[in-house]
């Protein structure tokens, strides 16, 4: 709505809201491959939850819908009592801050400073505001050291924690995380871990990493077939052999719940 100085006053959310309310959320693709078949999901303040399933299952179908980049099905989706639609993309889009799984989809810029202001930056910050935001990113992933640095010549995890610190710039009330665990050697899965664990966010993650949503998220919901087929404790979730085998997920060999 008009702010009374020519531009747009910042829609403030509805803090008695959930964080995240979707339902009957369904999509077809283009070609007529329907992807969602409804969806339905309420996520409190402050909950981390996982968004498990096998390839194919919608869980990335439904991911970029949180924030418009997939639109046009049907249901209804609200961050913090906002309607995701056409005339609230700019703010949906600094409420839901979506991690892609591959960095390059973030990073693009000659340094990271650039790239983690790219995003506030867009928002209309300037100046020391700008600069503090960005600072505060970079060392909220254990980056503030590389802020100067070519992403180029970055490694796997450390370009992955700065894609994570384009997003936290914008401030964002939910972090949408796709695969974050993937293709990360031990060590760097681990920092991620306890980057993302000190972070106080509404976060969604969406993996077929079992222990990774084991060890990040309490809650976890289970999509195969665009709908959801359980959702509950994350250790209860893993420890029905029967639930994973239907839905075609195992842990890894000689891992144990214990």
């Amino acid at each position: 709505m008009p702010d009374g100085t020519g531009g747009s006053a910042v829609v403030e959310p509805q803090r008695t809201a959930p964080a995240l309310v979707v339902e009957r959320l369904a999509f077809a693709y283009p070609d007529g491959h329907q992807a969602l078949f409804g969806i339905d999901l309420t996520v409190r303040r402050g909950e981390r939850v996982a968004v498990l399933g096998p390839n194919g299952a919608g869980k990335t179908t439904f991911a970029l819908h949180l924030n418009g980049v997939l639109g046009g099905g049907s249901g209804r989706v609200e961050v913090a009592g906002l309607p995701v639609e056409k005339a609230n993309l700019k703010e949906i889009r600094r409420r839901v801050g979506v991690v892609f799984q591959d960095p390059d989809d973030q990073l693009f810029l000659p340094t990271a400073r650039q790239d983690v202001a790219f995003g506030p930056a867009n928002f209309g910050l300037r100046g020391a505001e700008l600069d503090e935001r960005v600072d505060r990113a970079l060392a909220a992933v254990g980056m503030a050291g590389f802020a100067d640095r070519s992403p180029l010549h970055l490694s796997g995890g450390q370009r992955r924690r700065v894609a994570l610190a384009t997003v936290l710039a914008c401030d964002p009330e939910i972090l949408v995380l796709d695969e974050p665990s993937a293709n990360l050697e031990p060590v760097a899965r681990r920092e991620l871990a306890e980057v993302l664990l000190a972070l106080d966010r509404t976060m969604l993650m969406v993996t077929h990493d079992l222990p990774y949503a084991l060890q990040l998220c309490p809650r976890s919901v289970l999509i195969d077939g665009g709908v959801v087929v359980a959702d509950g404790p994350t250790r209860e979730l893993l420890a029905d052999t029967g639930l994973l085998a239907r839905h075609r997920l195992e842990l890894p060999f000689g891992f144990r719940l214990d």
